[in-house]
């Protein structure tokens, strides 16, 4: 097996979390981490990371994202194999 790479799109409960929830997600060691404006000021994170194709190994990292406080959704963009 190899390893996929998968994207979320995490939105906080509101905006005055988003920089902590932004540095809560950077202890999971993503590959990337940017910011995404949504509307009338409202931002959103991707968050990119490298995880094995294995099975649970990416619904793990992402009941770990929705367990972080103040994250409201998560949500999957992209999933794609690595080479």
């Amino acid at each position: 097996m190899g390893d996929v790479i998968v994207v979320f799109k995490i939105i906080p409960e509101n905006m005055g979390m988003f920089d902590q929830v932004r540095k809560d997600l950077e202890d999971l060691k993503p590959q990337r981490l940017e910011e995404e404006p949504v509307a009338f000021g409202l931002k959103a994170l991707k968050f990119t990371k490298l995880v094995p194709d294995e099975e649970g190994k990416m619904d793990d990292l992402e009941k770990r994202i929705k367990n972080i406080k103040g994250v409201q959704t998560c949500e999957t963009v992209a999933i794609s194999r690595s080479l």
